[in-house]
C-alpha cells in the first residue's frame, strides 16, 4: 500500500482485498508515527477520519462508490472543513474550528473520500519554505534539515514521506509546484477559476487557486476530476462544462510543440537543477516531441509585480482578523482600538506583518498610481508575452525552481532571497495559466529536481498527457526518500 497509485488503491478497494478502514488506519499510523519528525500535520483526528472511513465502506456496500471513494487525502490547513480546527498557519485562527466545508472539500465528501488530516503550511499561505507557520517548520523528508518548499510545503511532505496518497495545496505563487519540486512529488496549478476559491482562506483572490499533490500525474488527473468544477458562491469560478482529465493520459507525444524559453535557463539556475532539466528536455524529445524557442522578456518583472500586487490583496483580506468575530484575541487591553491592535499584533507572524504593510503602502494615497496601477500593467505585458509564445508552442517547460531544497534558516533572514525561489512560477499566476511540478531527477546532494510544465488556458489535460508520457519512461516520481520505506 505504501507505493500504490490511486489507481491501485482504487482498484484493491473494489476488489474487497482491502477496506477503507484499513487503509485509512494504515496511513493515519504512518503519519503520527512520522510527524514529530517531519511536522508535516498540524492536526490529526483519527475519529473523524475513521468515522468518514466506515461510511465510505458502506457505500461501496451498496454500490454507490466512485473511482476515489475510501481513499484518504490530507487537506492543506487552508481549507475550510466543517469540524475540523482550520488555523492556515497563523496563531489568529489557532481555535477556529470551520463552522462549514469548501467547496473543495464538499466535492471530496461528495466523492467518499477521506478527510486524513490538515497539513502544516506557511502562515496565510506566505512564504516559500514553510518555515513561517505558527506551528513551526515543515521539514524535507528527504533531508530533515531542509525545507519542503512553501506554502504547501506540509501537503508535499506528507505525499513525499507516504504518510498520505495524496493531498490538496494552494497555488498563489507557485505554492504547489515549488514544494513538489523541492520534495519529489507531482503538484498542479490548475488554470485559475477551475477549482472554487469558496471556503479556501484568502491570501490573493486574483492569484490563489487550489489543485492537488500527488505521486504521479495519474493520480493529479483523478483528484482533478474531483477538485474541478463550477461553484456559485465564488464570483471567479468558472461555468464551463465538466471535464475528464484523464481523457488524454495515453495520448501520443509525437508532434507536440514544447516551448524553451531562455529566461528559464538563465544564470541563478544551480548547474545540477540545469542539467536534469535538460535531460528531461532530451527525453521528450525522444517520445517525439518538437522543441522551439519562446521568449518570455517580462519574466525578470514578476517578483516585482508580484510583490506589488499579492500583498495589496492581502492587506485587504486580512483586514477581517480583528478578534471581534473569530479567532484569538489579545487577552488584556484598554478599549476597542487597543484590542484591535494588540490582537493583530500578537495573533499575525512577521512575515504576514511584512506583507500586509506593503500592500496598505502600495495601496495608499499618493502611491497607488505609481505602485499598484503600474504593476497591474506589467501584468498584462506577461500575460501577453506566454500569448505570443503559445502561437509558438503547445507547452513551455523549464526548471520548477532555480535551485533544490535550501538548508533551513538560511534565507529567513533576507526576505528578497527568499522570494527568488518563486522567480520561475510567478508568472503562471500573475497570467492565471496552469502549470505544473513534477519530479525530474536528483542533484548531487541526492535531492529532487523539479520539472515544470505550462500550458495554455485549459491545458491541464494535455499538460498531464505530457507529465504521464514522461513519467511511464523515467521513475524519478517512484522514487521514496531514503530511511522512510522500513518507518
Amino acid at each position: 500500500m505504501l507505493n500504490s497509485s490511486l489507481k491501485e488503491l482504487s482498484a484493491l478497494l473494489a476488489a474487497r482485498k482491502i477496506s477503507s478502514v484499513e487503509l485509512t488506519r494504515f496511513f493515519l499510523e504512518r503519519a503520527q508515527r512520522l510527524n514529530g519528525r517531519l511536522n508535516a500535520f498540524i492536526t490529526l483526528d483519527p475519529e473523524r477520519s475513521l468515522a468518514q472511513a466506515r461510511e465510505a465502506d458502506a457505500r461501496r456496500e451498496r454500490g454507490d462508490a466512485g473511482p476515489l471513494t475510501g481513499i484518504p487525502v490530507a487537506q492543506k490547513d487552508i481549507f475550510c472543513a466543517k469540524g475540523w480546527l482550520t488555523t492556515c498557519g497563523s496563531k489568529i485562527l489557532s481555535n477556529f474550528v470551520a463552522p462549514y466545508d469548501a467547496h473543495v472539500v464538499e466535492r471530496m465528501n461528495a466523492a467518499g473520500i477521506v478527510n486524513l488530516g490538515k497539513t502544516n503550511m506557511d502562515e496565510f499561505a506566505m512564504g516559500s519554505s514553510n518555515e513561517t507557520s505558527y506551528y513551526g517548520p515543515v521539514r524535507n523528508p528527504w533531508d530533515p534539515e531542509r525545507v519542503p518548499g512553501g506554502s504547501s510545503g506540509g501537503s508535499a511532505c506528507a505525499v513525499a514521506a507516504r504518510m498520505a496518497p495524496a493531498a490538496t495545496g494552494t497555488d498563489t505563487g507557485g505554492s504547489i509546484r515549488q514544494p513538489a519540486a523541492l520534495c519529489g512529488v507531482s503538484g498542479i496549478k490548475p488554470t485559475y477559476g477551475v477549482v472554487s476559491r469558496y471556503g479556501m482562506i484568502a491570501f490573493a483572490s486574483s492569484l490563489d487557486q487550489g489543485g492537488p499533490m500527488a505521486r504521479s500525474a495519474e493520480d493529479l488527473a483523478l483528484l482533478l476530476n474531483v477538485m474541478a468544477g463550477f461553484d456559485v458562491r465564488d464570483s471567479t469560478s468558472l461555468e464551463r462544462a465538466p471535464e475528464d482529465y484523464t481523457r488524454d493520459l495515453e495520448r501520443s507525444l509525437a508532434g507536440l510543440r514544447i516551448g524553451l524559453a531562455e529566461e528559464y535557463f538563465a544564470a541563478g539556475v544551480a548547474p545540477d537543477v540545469a542539467r536534469a532539466v535538460q535531460a528531461a528536455v532530451e527525453e521528450f524529445r525522444r517520445l517525439g516531441c518538437e522543441t522551439v524557442e519562446v521568449k518570455l522578456p517580462n519574466t525578470r518583472l514578476s517578483i516585482p509585480v508580484y510583490y506589488v500586487l499579492a500583498p495589496a490583496e492581502a492587506s485587504s483580506n486580512l483586514a477581517r482578523y480583528d478578534g471581534v468575530r473569530y479567532g484569538y484575541r489579545a487577552p488584556a487591553y484598554q478599549d476597542l482600538l487597543d484590542m484591535y491592535m494588540k490582537t493583530r499584533a500578537q495573533g499575525f507572524g512577521a512575515e504576514v506583518k511584512r506583507r500586509i504593510l506593503i500592500g496598505t503602502y502600495v495601496l495608499s494615497h499618493g502611491y497607488y498610481d505609481a505602485y499598484y496601477l503600474q504593476a497591474q500593467k506589467l501584468r498584462r505585458l506577461i500575460a501577453e508575452d506566454f500569448r505570443r509564445a503559445f502561437e509558438r508552442c503547445d507547452l513551455i517547460v523549464g526548471p520548477t525552481s532555480p535551485t533544490t531544497a535550501f538548508p533551513l534558516g538560511s534565507r529567513t533572514a533576507d526576505p528578497v532571497q527568499m522570494y527568488l525561489s518563486d522567480i520561475f512560477t510567478i508568472a503562471v499566476n500573475l497570467a492565471g495559466l496552469p502549470g505544473m511540478s513534477i519530479p525530474a531527477g536528483f542533484d548531487a546532494q541526492g535531492l529532487p529536481v523539479g520539472l515544470q510544465i505550462i500550458g495554455n488556458y485549459f491545458g491541464e489535460a494535455r499538460m498531464l498527457n505530457a507529465a504521464h508520457q514522461y513519467q511511464k519512461v523515467t521513475d524519478w516520481h517512484l522514487r521514496m526518500p531514503p530511511g522512510l520505506d522500513g518507518e
